[in-house]
C-alpha cells in the first residue's frame, strides 16, 4: 500500500533538497488527435446526418467521444514530469494535475543510479509502465533518467532533466540516513 498522505514533522513539511522537470512537447500531437476525435463525435451527435437508424449514430457518436477523451487525458497526464525529493522521500507527479503520483520513501531506496539513455522503447512506450524484468517507470521523454533501487529488489526508473544531480542528492541523503558501523570489538 502506497502512502500519499503528506509527511510533516514538529517543523512543518520537509524542505526540498532536489527538484526537475522533464517536458515531451511531441505529447501534444496526440493530444491534438483526441480533441479532433472528440470534436467530430459532437459534430456527428449534434448534425446527425446518417439516416441508417439511432444504433448506428450512437454507437459512432459513444465510440468518438470516448476515444478522444481516452487518447486527450492520456496523453496530457505525459507531457511532463515534476520529481521533488526531500529528505523523507522522492516524490515524482505526472500532468498539469499531478496525477498519476508516486511517492517513494527513501527508507525503502538501498540506491540511485544515473542512466544516461532512457528510452520508450525500452519500456514500451511513453507513460507510467511496468515491466517485469526491469521494474516500474515514467517515461515522457527520451534521454537521461534517474533509477532507483528498492529494498524489496525492485527498481524506479524517472526520466528527469539533471538526473545527476538528482542521483547525487539522493546518495547524500541515503549516506547521511545510514549509521556509522562500529569499528573494533
Amino acid at each position: 500500500m502506497r502512502d500519499h498522505s503528506p509527511k510533516q514533522g514538529p517543523e512543518g513539511p520537509a524542505t526540498p533538497v532536489w527538484t526537475g522537470r522533464a517536458t515531451n512537447r511531441m505529447q501534444w500531437l496526440p493530444a491534438v488527435a483526441g480533441v479532433a476525435c472528440l470534436a467530430l463525435g459532437i459534430a456527428l451527435a449534434v448534425e446527425s446526418p446518417w439516416t441508417s437508424g439511432i444504433a448506428p449514430l450512437l454507437m459512432a457518436v459513444i465510440g468518438c467521444v470516448a476515444a478522444g477523451l481516452l487518447v486527450l487525458f492520456g496523453t496530457l497526464a505525459f507531457v511532463h514530469v515534476a520529481v521533488r525529493v526531500d529528505a523523507r522521500a522522492m516524490e515524482v507527479r505526472c500532468g498539469h494535475i499531478g496525477v498519476p503520483r508516486r511517492r517513494i520513501p527513501l527508507s525503502h531506496v538501498v540506491g540511485a543510479e544515473f542512466e544516461p539513455s532512457v528510452t520508450p522503447r525500452q519500456w514500451g512506450g511513453w507513460g507510467y509502465r511496468w515491466r517485469p524484468e526491469k521494474g516500474t517507470a515514467v517515461v515522457v521523454r527520451r534521454g537521461e533518467g534517474l533509477v532507483l533501487r528498492l529494498g524489496d529488489g525492485r527498481t524506479f526508473t524517472v526520466t528527469v532533466d539533471d538526473a545527476e544531480s538528482a542521483v547525487t542528492a539522493i546518495r547524500g541523503l541515503l549516506h547521511r540516513a545510514t549509521p556509522p558501523t562500529p569499528t573494533g570489538a
